[in-house]
């Protein structure tokens, strides 16, 4: 490996060099995951147990819900605490304990709601306008490219989901077999390239070209320009997604990928997916995932549903108020905007936003 390369901090990170701080983090440095979990109290079960009856009594649409409809007396802060962990901390945090099991769907999706909101604000997810996702097989074929892989039981490649600051997860059920959930750092991913093959850090800072899967919005081209690695305003932003690359190249107008290209996914894949750098787990029911789509990415296993047994998550994409400059290629992938608070989402004229109950 390369000796002697110099070193920044997120807020004011120099182009190429290793990004130290909490984000750059490796495996062993989280031995025991429960320990890093907020596990939800009785007091705070009982706490968002109010809560959900304030929503769902206030006659409001979900959506319309804010702080005002309710109150989490001591879980509010955990909750806030958890979203700074993830936007600008080690980039992920993990919840324990919402009580899923005994809420009908409705409740699911008004507790959800609530933690959301300590996040930031829900963004549509899919041409459909969906703010709150089901994460569920339901027969989409997972060798059409053209398909997003949530809606199957195929696993999903390292990747982090662009159009949004935050990405988040609540088991509702799991699988007979697999579907195990892993997440890395983007930012050691980013490092070790630069120690092993420094040449590849320039590519992948270069351009790529990301197929939209037909989700186009009205007077954009169905693929945009967008780096891997975004060095802007002192902070290193990382968007992956290598079966978007592989797509656009459908398209006559787009580039044809390299050798360079190949080699740079090659060593990314190998990288995230190793056990230096990636964690993994089986998201239990009423277990939350959040994390950063800037500084982690995440991964799906495949898996096997049974009649007593079938995996069903929700997902939310969240825009928080406050979250780090992107740089104007962003807007591309985050609905027109970088401004904080104002980006992301997938916005499709005519798509009214809406939260389905079931997956569609």
């Amino acid at each position: 490996m390369s000796t002697g390369l110099s070193t920044s901090r997120q807020g004011s990170v120099v182009p190429y060099t290793i990004i130290e701080g909490p984000d750059a983090w490796t495996a062993s440095d989280f031995p025991v995951l429960e320990d890093h979990m907020l596990h939800l109290t009785p007091t705070h079960v009982a706490e968002l147990d109010a809560a959900v009856e304030a929503v769902l009594s206030s006659g409001k649409r979900l959506q319309d819900i804010d702080f005002a409809d309710f109150t989490l007396p001591t879980l509010s802060d955990p909750l806030l605490e958890a979203g700074q962990e993830a936007q600008f901390g080690r980039g992920w945090a993990l919840v324990r304990g919402v009580p899923v099991w005994r809420y009908s769907r409705q409740q699911q999706l008004a507790a959800y709601w609530i933690l959301g909101l300590h996040w930031g604000r829900a963004v549509p997810q899919n041409a459909k306008g969906h703010l709150i996702g089901h994460i569920k097989d339901i027969g989409h074929d997972p060798k059409n490219p053209l398909t997003r892989l949530y809606a199957t039981n195929a696993a999903q490649p390292w990747h982090n989901d662009g159009p949004a600051d935050l990405v988040s997860l609540l088991c509702l059920s799991d699988a007979e077999e697999g579907g195990d959930s892993g997440w890395s750092s983007s930012i050691s991913v980013h490092n070790e390239i630069l120690r092993r093959a420094p040449h590849l850090a320039a590519v992948l800072a270069g351009p790529w070209f990301f197929d939209r899967k037909t989700e186009v919005p009205e007077g954009k081209k169905p693929f945009f320009e967008i780096p891997v690695f975004n060095y802007h305003k002192g902070y290193l932003s990382v968007n992956y997604s290598d079966n978007y690359y592989h797509l656009s190249q459908r398209h006559a107008e787009v580039p044809k990928l390299t050798a360079e290209h190949h080699e740079a996914m090659r060593l990314f894949n190998e990288l995230a997916s190793g056990p230096e750098l990636s964690l993994r787990m089986v998201l239990r029911t009423g277990d939350v995932q959040l994390l950063s789509n800037h500084t982690c990415l995440h991964y799906r296993g495949a898996f096997r549903d049974s009649p007593a047994h079938t995996r069903h998550l929700l997902r939310l994409w969240l825009s928080p108020p406050n979250d780090r400059p992107l740089p104007e290629c962003y807007a591309e992938i985050m609905a027109g905007s970088v401004a904080p608070g104002k980006r992301g989402g997938i916005i499709i004229q005519g798509a009214t936003p809406n939260i389905p109950e079931e997956a569609e």
